[in-house]
């Protein structure tokens, strides 16, 4: 019966149910040991908790860590350690990570570690494949509804967006999305995975000046994560064939 009234009380003070177990189960020499103990097991309950909702709420489709990941297999930029990548110095220096490698040779699994390891930190995430967050923001435009999506991606301190350029955007939704990662510049982290040469990126944005101005923002501020592969194209390829060829065709059209 005193158990119930105790469960009673604590819903009305909005504590949880682990509080009332753990009434039960704490042991004290002192009333005041005894308090320290059940409100220092209400504490870590309630971070579990939060934890658990981040990572439910942040859209990944599966949970990776960095235990199977083989830091081996890429190469890391200058400047960044395996032992910086994991405590996420990275998002305290608002930098982004671009992670480029042929389709399976696993950034997918080291963004989510990464994204899963910030919400244990306590760190809201967003985790997209990239066609589907435009699909999202050109629906929402469509339904008067932009604002409420923007909202809610506002609420994340890191966006993931997987998969960029595996398939091509159409016009509104390449805006849009620029458009958002314009807004969002040197605020919050951006992590983004391709298989594609900066200068193929055009090919699913279709305006040149647009995804040079894309290619500059991200890269402004930018760890760039090289996978297996015919990766060394990426380095040499094509920010400044990008601007060059917009720079040809303003003069043409003078």
């Amino acid at each position: 019966m005193l158990e119930e009234e105790v469960i009673n009380l604590c819903k009305k003070l909005r504590l949880s149910r682990n509080l009332a177990d753990m009434a039960q189960k704490t042991e004290g020499e002192t009333h005041q040991e005894y308090l320290y103990k059940l409100l220092s097991s209400e504490l870590k309950n309630r971070e579990q908790v939060r934890i658990s909702k981040l990572i439910s709420s942040a859209g990944f489709y599966s949970i990776k860590t960095f235990d199977l990941f083989r830091f081996d297999e890429v190469t890391l930029p200058s400047g960044l350690t395996q032992e910086s990548l994991k405590s996420l110095d990275f998002i305290k220096e608002k930098k982004n990570i671009i992670m480029y490698g042929r389709t399976g040779t696993g950034k997918t699994m080291l963004s989510i570690a990464l994204g899963v390891t910030a919400c244990q930190n306590g760190i809201p995430v967003k985790f997209y494949r990239t066609a589907a967050l435009v699909n999202q923001l050109s629906e929402s435009k469509k339904a008067g509804t932009l604002s409420v999506l923007l909202k809610k991606l506002n609420k994340a301190s890191v966006i993931i967006l997987d998969e960029f350029g595996y398939v091509p955007y159409d016009r509104n939704g390449s805006q849009l999305l620029f458009d958002y990662l314009s807004e969002i510049h040197e605020q919050k982290p951006v992590i983004l995975n391709t298989n594609l040469e900066f200068s193929r990126w055009v090919n699913v944005l279709y305006d040149e000046q647009m995804t040079a101005a894309l290619v500059g923002r991200l890269m402004h501020q930018c760890h760039l994560i090289l996978f297996p592969g015919e990766n060394n194209r990426l380095r040499e390829s094509s920010i400044n064939d990008l601007y060059h060829s917009i720079s040809t065709e303003k003069e043409g059209g003078q």
